[in-house]
């Protein structure tokens, strides 16, 4: 086994006579929130209304769906669904935690949403800021073709009323967890990927995971360097057609 694949398993195992502690460099810790302090802001409804499915229900329901009506999704779904994929669920000892885990609640994963059909949203790009529950507005435009060729031109992303692409920040779980903090990453995504599955069948939308894609070009789309952050995973989200 010599593939790169076969060396990240084997060289960022834990092995109980050589792991080793050690005290944490607070004055280093990254920030767990990322925010564009010059984009508009745009405040997201309060979703307590929502009418959702049991979770055993939803579990039974949720399939992946990759043809979408023409209708768009309403702001407030768009509010219930990002709380329930990766928003703050409770404050405990002057923490924030969030819907879905994160290893040593570090948070490495940010959320951006390329919006084309959603109640009073112009078409763009927008970003998720968890801590004040708002979406910041990045730039305007249909950036769904786009988004279709760098996901190795699976047209559902453009057929979406939105598409959610998630990125890491590495340093967040580097700064504690080293080499390994690379599988702590993806499984994070995996768990805000799953939370979102579940939240829109819930409320009768429907999603399908990617995994499959360009990595440049959608951090060309969504403007982040590729190397301190970088895509990891995305989901089209729309009413199945």
């Amino acid at each position: 086994m010599d593939g790169i694949g076969d060396r990240f398993q084997m060289e960022t195992k834990y092995h109980r006579e050589t792991l080793k502690g050690g005290a944490l460099d607070w004055d280093k810790k990254p920030p767990l929130y990322k925010n564009y302090p010059q984009a508009a802001k745009i405040d997201l409804p309060d979703f307590d209304e929502i009418e959702t499915l049991p979770l055993r229900e939803a579990l039974a329901k949720r399939k992946s769906v990759r043809h979408f009506s023409g209708e768009g999704i309403s702001l407030v779904e768009l509010s219930f669904l990002l709380w329930a994929t990766d928003g703050i669920q409770r404050i405990e000892r002057g923490y924030e935690f969030r819907t879905a885990p994160s290893a040593g609640a570090l948070y490495p994963i940010e959320t951006y949403l390329v919006i084309d059909r959603v109640e009073s949203l112009a078409r763009g790009l927008y970003h998720y800021s968890v801590r004040n529950h708002k979406v910041e507005q990045l730039r305007l435009g249909q950036f769904g073709h786009d988004l279709t060729m760098a996901a190795l031109h699976q047209k559902m992303c453009l057929e979406a009323p939105v598409t959610f692409v998630w990125t890491a920040v590495f340093e967040r779980s580097k700064w504690k967890y080293g080499e390994r903090a690379y599988r702590y990453i993806y499984l994070d995504a995996g768990h805000i990927g799953q939370n979102l599955a579940l939240a829109a069948t819930s409320i009768g939308l429907g999603t399908c995971q990617i995994g499959a894609l360009f990595d440049d070009e959608v951090n060309q789309i969504i403007g982040v360097d590729g190397i301190e952050e970088s895509v990891v995973y995305m989901s089209v989200v729309g009413r199945p057609a």
